[in-house]
């Protein structure tokens, strides 16, 4: 999923994450074009999923 794609699918994918992790916070899920980095680092640290982990999980989910 390339960075567009992610853009236009994140409310839906984030909305999936509360679900699955309520726990995590709205301001933990702030998405911003170019620091899509930083967003994977704190959902690694909240869910306890590795880096690959979370690529993958982020790539079913859209």
């Amino acid at each position: 999923m390339d960075t567009q794609d992610f853009q236009k699918r994140w409310p839906e994918i984030k909305e999936r994450i509360k679900r699955e992790h309520p726990d995590i916070e709205e301001h933990e899920l702030e998405y911003q074009i170019g620091r899509e980095v930083e967003l994977l680092e704190r959902l690694r640290e909240r869910t306890g999923k590795t880096k690959q982990e979370i690529y993958k999980w982020l790539h079913i989910m859209g």
